[in-house]
């Protein structure tokens, strides 16, 4: 995919003292997925909520879904021009920042809103899609998800849709 430049990744820890020392300073390429519509360049992830400072595992190498069950995850999303998502959800609370661009957030019942530059989405495990209104312009979005309960609708639990 042209257009979409690399996220450079600043990585701290601690030496064997325990002073801080910078373990990875590096650039990460954004990749296109499957379904065309996004690239992913996964940044982090956490085996465990609450996460580990003791794991030196770097958390880009960790198998990461769309979420991690009982982890965490950090991506950069950048959502192709005209680019739609199909329709899905996870049990997990997503905070998605938009680092430039737009993007259209639309749920089940069709109601939709516009997220621009510098604007917040707090996900709460509902079922939606995400789409780029522009024809020309990547829309790149930063996203923390941390596994959640699923939300509970006439004592079940609402599964999880993976589009």
């Amino acid at each position: 995919m042209t257009g979409s430049p690399p996220v450079r990744r600043i990585v701290t820890g601690h030496d064997d003292a325990g002073r801080a020392v910078f373990t990875a300073d590096d650039l990460l390429p954004v990749t296109p997925i499957p379904s065309g519509d996004a690239a992913f360049s996964l940044i982090w992830t956490t085996a465990s909520v609450p996460a580990d400072n003791n794991d030196d595992t770097d958390g880009r190498e960790r198998e990461a879904g769309l979420t991690l069950h009982q982890g965490s995850v950090i991506r950069i999303v950048d959502m192709l021009p005209g680019g739609v998502s199909p329709f899905h959800r996870s049990s997990s609370i997503d905070y998605g920042i938009v680092l430039s661009g737009a993007v259209e957030l639309e749920l089940d019942d069709g109601a939709v809103t516009t997220a621009r530059t510098g604007d917040i989405i707090v996900q709460r495990g509902t079922i939606h899609l995400w789409r780029n209104p522009s024809a020309t312009d990547i829309c790149r979005i930063a996203f923390v998800l941390i596994e959640a309960a699923p939300r509970i609708v006439d004592g079940e639990p609402l599964a999880d849709v993976m589009g």
